[in-house]
Order: structure tokens, then sequence, then C-alpha cells
């Protein structure tokens, strides 16, 4: 198994406990909510099984749970916030042109010529799109870039590389604020 494939991915939050029988809320990040319970234990950022779901149950935005682990209330609210995370490798596999958010962390940026321009850093989403956090290769410097496909045409995972043809109009606009 590769590094990659080892990489763990968010796919859900711990929102406190329920009531004061040991069930846990849980907020799911995954595109069909259930679908978050079906990867086995789910872990803390450190990759240490932190909640093993046995029973769920929906509530309002959340999921009520009924994990393996024993803990009191004032432990699962202790963990309120802890993203859950699960290994790459347990997720299905995609579709040819899709990918996980996760999987563009890293790769080349090109600005339309074969030159590598910078890198993606992150994606970011401040409520409305999601955004390509750009490190720039010549002056290290972060620029944001609409993920849209007008701004992004090309996304090729498996070549390790995104293609931003107007990179410059996006880092002089970083540059003017």
């Amino acid at each position: 198994m590769s590094a990659d494939e080892n990489r763990l991915i968010v796919v859900g939050a711990i929102k406190g406990a329920h009531g004061v029988r040991g069930e846990v809320r849980v907020k799911s990040f995954t595109a069909l909510p259930e679908d978050v319970f079906g990867y086995g234990a789910l872990m803390d950022e450190a990759g240490k099984p932190v909640l093993t779901p046995v029973n769920t149950k929906p509530g309002k935005d959340h999921f009520i749970v009924r994990p393996k682990e024993q803990k009191q209330k004032e432990e699962w609210d202790a963990l309120k916030g802890t993203l859950l995370h699960v290994p790459r490798s347990r997720l299905p596999n995609t579709e040819d042109g899709e990918f996980y958010i996760e999987d563009l962390i890293g790769l080349s940026v090109f600005a339309g010529g074969n030159e590598p321009a910078g890198m993606v850093r992150a994606v970011q989403n401040f409520g409305a799109d999601d955004l390509l956090e750009i490190r720039l290769k010549d002056h290290g410097a972060t620029i944001l870039v609409p993920f849209t496909l007008v701004d992004v045409p090309i996304v090729d995972v498996a070549s390790g590389r995104v293609v931003i043809p107007d990179l410059t109009t996006w880092a002089e606009q970083d540059e003017s604020d």
C-alpha cells in the first residue's frame, strides 16, 4: 500500500454527546451522509481510532451514533469538533474525470505551458465555492484561484497536474490587495 493510500481523509466531525447513555452526535461530510459509517473505525488526525459505529440513527443535521467505545458524556463533549478521518484506501475508487478534493493537494500547477508555475497547497472554501490555494514557484507567495471549469479547465490527477490558463491575472489581484 502506498503512502498516498494511507493518507487520512476527513469524512466527518464529532458534534458532542447525545444524552447520558454514551451516544455521540456525528456530522457527516460525505456526499451521501450515511456513507460516513461504511468505512469502519473513524480516526483522529494521528490515525488513532476514536469512534467505531455500532448503530446509527439520523438526527436533524447529524447522526446519533452508538459507538463501540465506552465514554462518558463529558468525554464525548470534550471531543466536540474532532475531525473524523479514514485512510484514502477505504474510500471508493473514483470514475474517470472524478477525484477527491484531497487528491488535488500537491499537484503541479501549469500556466498554459509545460513549465510548472506552482503547486496546489490547499483547497479552501470560505462559504461560497471552492478555491485552489496555489503556492507560486517563483516567489513562494500563495494566491487563490476559483475552482471552476473556466479558471481551471484541466485537472489530471493521474499526471499530477492542473492547468490554469490565466494564472497571472490571479497573482496580480492578490498583489494589489
